[in-house]
């Protein structure tokens, strides 16, 4: 059998202790990559965000123009429907005043009417009353 291994001292040597320039340098470096790397990506996205925001307000912009013409036609056409309703209106009061006119005319006539219906049987009973003495 083999002779078993000698035990491994422990070292005494020290490690040799970090220079305070060069863990500086390393800590810069390695907190520049960390930021370099971070912010490149949300630099990308807030600026994708920015020009979506830009051509969106564009859009919006362009709909508000359009939007504003067609109320202006929106509100051409109401005028023109309202003057068409106010036509209607016109025309609805023109013909109850003619149907009014015409009742009144129509009372007026039958008044006549029997106005000179009285008068002719007072002509036929004056007639009848001067024909009855000339025949005596």
């Amino acid at each position: 059998m083999a002779a078993p291994a000698p035990p491994i001292a422990p070292s005494t040597a020290t490690p040799a202790s970090p220079d305070p320039r060069q863990t500086a340098e390393a800590r810069e470096a390695f907190t520049a990559s960390l930021l370099s790397a971070g912010t490149s990506t949300v630099q990308s996205d807030l600026q994708n965000r920015a020009t979506d925001l830009h051509a969106n307000a564009a859009a919006i912009d362009r709909q508000e123009q359009e939007l504003l013409k067609q109320i202006k036609n929106l509100g051409k056409e109401s005028d023109k429907w309202q003057k068409v309703l106010d036509d209607g209106a016109r025309g609805v009061k023109e013909t109850g005043d003619v149907q009014n006119w015409a009742e009144m005319l129509e009372r007026d006539l039958c008044v006549l009417e029997d106005t000179m219906a009285m008068v002719e049987e007072g002509a036929e009973a004056k007639d009848v009353a001067q024909g009855g003495n000339d025949g005596l």
